[in-house]
This record gives structure tokens, C-alpha cells and sequence, in this order.
């Protein structure tokens, strides 16, 4: 059986007058594998008023984990992807740090290890439209969003009577017009690559739109779930906001008929026009993947990230 990785330990200031001491703070960091059903959540950030992701989950992690009545802070999550209003997760990937008193409080009477117990009493609390399927101890360096090394996207239309159906109506956009699988795929072809995808992404001040798209390709499948569907596929180390969905409305014009194929890279290159207001709906979308490096690689590819996010938004 593998050794847990130990607690780590952060310093935190403290006011005693007019200096400021420090204190070394143990915590124990837990990666959480979810899935959730998008259909009724703001998207994944915490809102006031409104129910995500976020802030289900964490009120039930405070519930099981008995933060209040520890007297432990509540808990915070970071997330590798935060998903739109309607969008789906299926291999959704966070974390979050917690006093190892807390940690080891979870298992109560259970006589279980703290990740399993932590996801069977996380399950009688949560909502059926999210599940956390496994938890984990890891060490620092594991950040669920700066630690990864790809996101995978997939985006599923039916463009055909035959393959709308309807237990899936809520995860497959039907589409009414018949779409051309080729010249879909041609236009998703100089998209690859690094780019400054402008053009697809809703402007946040201070966020670059530089990104590195690994993949994007569309295809038919013949066989499995998803026979006779237009699936897109979208890689990439990270998104900016509303750019997947971007690329799905533009391709969508595209095998319509109604735009060329060279269309996507034009407005690639050129940075015309704002795609953003002309976007897919939301509920085709699932976020299929989130992958990370060794354990060994963690740190070493927090601190490219980091640095990368920072030399992009140099250049803006």
C-alpha cells in the first residue's frame, strides 16, 4: 500500500502588536475526482443566490468534515476547470487543504481510511446531479489547475432524426439542419497550436487569450455511445472564458454552409470580429478529462504555468 504523502505546512501571519509574527500552519491537501450533471448549476464558481457547483459541494464538505464545529475554517475548493452555466463534468478534478485533525476526524466510527469514508458520507450529503467518485491524500505540489497538463472538452451534436435521443437530450445539442462532418473538420485544422484566440473568448480584464489549443477535431463516430453524432474534441492546457463553445458555433456555420472553412482561421489570424455573443448552448458541452504529470513533475510544471500565464499576459 502506498504511504500518504505527509502533512505540509504553510506559515501564516499573526498580529501581536506592531509586529507581525509568523506560525507554521500543517495542512493536509486532498484531490477530489468528480462528475456532475450541469443542467440545474450557475456553472461551477460559487454565486451569491444562486446554486453551482462550488458552492454545493463545499457546504457539503463542511458538513462531513465538521468544520464549524471543530472550529476548523470551511472549506475552499480550487478547481482545474470552472465550467459555464449548463456545462457538464464527467472527469472534473479539485482540491483542498484541511487542518490533519479534520482530516483525520472524518472517519468517526467507520473504521475506514479517511478517503474512502470521506466519499460515502460526502454521498448521502450531495445532490444526485454531483458525485465525488474518489479522494485523495497529495503532497503541495499537486494544484488541481496549475498542475495540469491538458483539458479535454467534447461537444456533441445531432444533426439527424435518427440519432436524437431523447435520454440524452440534455447532453447532446439537436441540431435541425443537416451539417457537413467534413468541412467541419477542415475549418477546426489551423486552430491547433498556439494562437491568440481573441476572436472566440469573452474579454476579462487582466486574462490572456493566448492558449495552446493541442486538438481540435470533429468527427462522426460509426460505432458506441456516440454513433452517427458530430463530435467535437478540444485539447488544450487551458481555456479562456467561452472559447470552446466559440469554436463550436463558429464550426456550426460553418457546416451549415453558411461561412467557408478557411472562416475559423481567419478570424484566428486576423483577430476579427467577436464570436463570443454567437456561441453554442452550453448543454452539448462536458468536460471529459483533466490530466497531470508523475508526482515528481508537480512542482516543475506549477512554476511553467505560472510563468507562462505570466509572459502571456505580458504580451497582451
Amino acid at each position: 500500500m502506498p504511504v500518504p504523502p505527509q502533512s505540509t505546512a504553510r506559515v501564516r501571519g499573526e498580529s501581536t502588536g506592531p509586529t507581525l509574527a509568523t506560525s507554521v500552519v500543517a495542512v493536509t491537501r486532498i484531490r477530489l475526482d468528480l462528475s456532475y450533471d450541469g443542467t440545474d448549476f450557475a456553472g461551477w464558481a460559487r454565486q451569491p443566490g444562486l446554486r453551482t457547483v462550488q458552492g454545493v459541494l463545499e457546504e457539503g464538505l463542511a458538513t462531513v468534515l465538521r468544520t464549524e464545529q471543530l472550529g476548523a475554517p470551511p472549506p475552499r475548493l480550487t478547481v482545474a476547470g470552472r465550467t459555464d452555466t449548463g456545462v457538464h463534468a464527467r472527469g472534473q478534478v479539485a482540491h483542498l487543504d484541511l487542518d490533519p485533525e479534520v482530516w483525520r476526524a472524518v472517519v468517526g466510527r467507520s473504521g475506514l481510511p479517511p478517503e474512502q469514508a470521506l466519499v460515502r458520507r460526502l454521498a448521502g450529503v450531495l445532490p444526485k446531479d454531483v458525485v465525488v467518485h474518489r479522494a485523495a491524500e497529495v503532497s503541495e505540489d499537486f494544484d488541481a489547475r496549475f498542475s495540469a497538463l491538458a483539458r479535454r472538452y467534447v461537444y456533441r451534436v445531432s444533426d439527424a432524426a435518427a440519432t436524437r435521443d431523447p435520454l440524452r437530450r440534455s447532453h447532446v445539442l439537436w441540431h435541425h439542419r443537416p451539417l457537413d462532418a467534413e468541412a467541419m473538420a477542415r475549418a477546426a485544422e489551423p486552430c491547433a497550436g498556439l494562437h491568440d484566440f481573441a476572436a472566440f473568448c469573452k474579454p476579462r480584464e487582466g486574462a490572456t487569450t493566448i492558449r495552446t489549443l493541442e486538438r481540435f477535431t470533429w468527427e462522426r463516430p460509426a460505432a458506441g455511445a456516440d454513433a452517427g453524432l458530430l463530435v467535437a474534441t478540444v485539447v488544450a492546457d487551458a481555456f479562456c472564458h467561452h472559447m470552446v463553445r466559440a469554436l463550436v458555433g463558429a464550426s456550426l456555420a460553418v457546416g451549415e454552409g453558411r461561412r467557408p472553412p478557411e472562416w475559423l482561421g481567419a478570424l484566428l489570424d486576423g483577430r476579427r470580429g467577436d464570436l463570443s455573443e454567437a456561441l453554442a448552448p452550453p448543454h452539448g458541452l462536458t468536460l471529459e478529462e483533466v490530466s497531470y504529470p508523475p508526482e515528481e513533475e508537480l512542482a516543475a510544471r506549477n512554476e511553467r504555468t505560472r510563468a507562462r500565464r505570466a509572459e502571456d499576459e505580458h504580451r497582451r
